[in-house]
């Protein structure tokens, strides 16, 4: 694994880990706003050993990417952060985008035309979303807010909102907190990101969501969870229905983080999926 930086929107660094041979035809992964890009990091491995160059990228005020000085978390401004980083590879790439991570790539690729990209991904994320699995969400990440007395303690909270996983450690959510002042362990994410996020639904990104993924005519794979509390079967089957070239896959054993819920099968469906395009063929030479 390789650490990288990109710079984003105004130049705010993003960071970014690497998997595999450098010369491989590249996937960008965008997580989800709960997530850190090790949320991709089992998925990345499996790609990189089937000739891929996975590239898992923090979003702004996630993981160990900048917090926004000036507090922009707008989908504007991570739309503009997946196309600063399209723009920096010297390869068209797949680009993966989870939850609000998917969102910002849809947006990105789809009103600016001019983006080099072989295929879109999509994971657990379509204009029409369920409201009560999304509060369900943001109240487990509000709850986090006022920090925890330890990792173990985080990990007990982590547990009893995703029964449905193994139990998690302390020690395995490492990379997703970090210890402040105070002593407490708090989320490894800007407060502020998470302040904006009924902002964010108020300027009506699913909307813009919706009429950018209308505009794309690359091959474009939804992948939902089977229990996803966020996207159910009528709003997939309505998005793929929308797309020019949309295709469907279900993972029947996830919820919405669904790497991380049931991720061989996740892999398996995204590997088919990439086996498909040109890029990813061991015989062709032609982009997109």
């Amino acid at each position: 694994m390789e650490r990288l930086e990109f710079k984003g929107s105004k130049g705010l660094i993003l960071a970014a880990d690497a998997y595999g041979d450098p010369l491989a035809p590249p996937v960008l992964m965008f997580p989800g706003g709960g997530q850190t890009r090790r949320s991709w990091q089992r998925t990345a491995e499996a790609l990189a050993a089937r000739h891929c160059r996975p590239i898992a990228v923090d979003l702004r005020g996630r993981g160990e990417s900048a917090w926004a000085d000036d507090g922009d978390y707008s989908i504007d401004a991570m739309a503009d952060d997946v196309a600063c980083v399209v723009r920096a590879l010297d390869t068209p790439p797949v680009v993966f985008g989870a939850s609000i991570g998917g969102v910002a790539a849809t947006i990105a690729l789809g009103e600016d035309r001019l983006l080099a990209v072989e295929a879109l991904v999509l994971v657990d994320i379509v204009p029409r979303i369920r409201d009560d699995g999304v509060e369900k969400i943001r109240d487990f990440m509000r709850s986090g807010l006022d920090g925890f007395d330890s990792p173990e303690e985080a990990a007990r909270k982590v547990t009893e909102y995703l029964p449905h996983r193994p139990p998690r450690t302390g020690e395995s959510l490492a990379a997703n907190l970090r210890q402040a002042a105070d002593g407490r362990w708090y989320w490894h994410w800007d407060p502020a990101f998470q302040a904006n996020a009924q902002e964010r639904r108020e300027s009506g990104l699913f909307g813009r969501m919706d009429s950018a993924a209308k505009s794309i005519s690359i091959p474009v794979l939804l992948v939902t969870g089977g229990r996803s509390e966020v996207v159910d079967e009528a709003a997939a089957r309505a998005f793929v229905a929308s797309l020019h070239d949309g295709r469907w896959s279900t993972v029947a054993d996830a919820a919405h983080m669904v790497a991380g819920d049931a991720n061989t099968p996740f892999a398996a469906a995204i590997l088919q999926f990439l086996e498909g395009l040109p890029a990813h063929r061991a015989d062709a030479g032609a982009r997109h």
